[in-house]
């Protein structure tokens, strides 16, 4: 019997995808769950999500990044991205993420700030008046009812992520040149932005 496949699973032998995105992330179930969204059968990128589970601080998902580049490489077309939150986190952890996205052109750091759920509020609101991370959930759980570290990717249009970035940029004016310092500021409309503008 073959492998069920789910929504947004290529068929084996089908034609390979245009552009290569590496997002490393803290989070075991959200992020990977958000950019999963971006593998449908259409698609002309492939997002490979490499999760954390009990290694989430900044300094081990930069180490997680660097040992996959390390065994499977990136092409000079692909991007890696390290996508984190800001949370209890210190600038100098920080930094160290920041730094290593100056490497290369194809590298790059985003962060939420106080955490990813603000980036996923953003899809549904402003997201003015963020006062702490607690506040961030309650605010998304009015509109994703249940939620709980996790997310239904059904529930996420295109239409919603062209208002996050639209959103995120908003706030990110002037553009930071590290990472949003305030709370109530993400980066992360940068990867994204990014594999929205690989479509045909």
């Amino acid at each position: 019997m073959p492998p069920t496949r789910g929504r947004f699973q290529r068929r084996l032998g089908e034609r390979r995808y245009r552009k290569l995105f590496v997002i490393a992330v803290e989070g075991a179930k959200t992020e990977p769950k958000y950019f999963a969204i971006f593998n449908d059968e259409k698609s002309v990128i492939h997002v490979n999500c490499l999760k954390g589970k009990n290694d989430s601080s900044p300094p081990q998902v930069l180490k997680r990044m660097k040992k996959h580049l390390r065994q499977e490489g990136l092409k000079p077309s692909d991007e890696a991205w390290l996508v984190v939150d800001k949370d209890q986190w210190t600038d100098e952890q920080l930094t160290q993420l920041h730094a290593w996205a100056q490497e290369r052109e194809n590298y790059g750091f985003a962060l939420s700030n106080p955490k990813f759920e603000y980036w996923l509020l953003l899809h549904f609101e402003e997201g003015t008046g963020i006062t702490s991370s607690q506040d961030c959930s309650n605010r998304l759980k009015q509109h994703l009812p249940g939620y709980d570290k996790g997310i239904d990717a059904r529930k996420i249009t295109r239409n919603q992520i062209d208002e996050a970035i639209r959103r995120a940029r908003l706030r990110d004016n002037p553009p930071c040149a590290d990472w949003p310092h305030a709370l109530g500021g993400t980066t992360v409309y940068r990867p994204v932005e990014n594999m929205l503008q690989q479509e045909p």
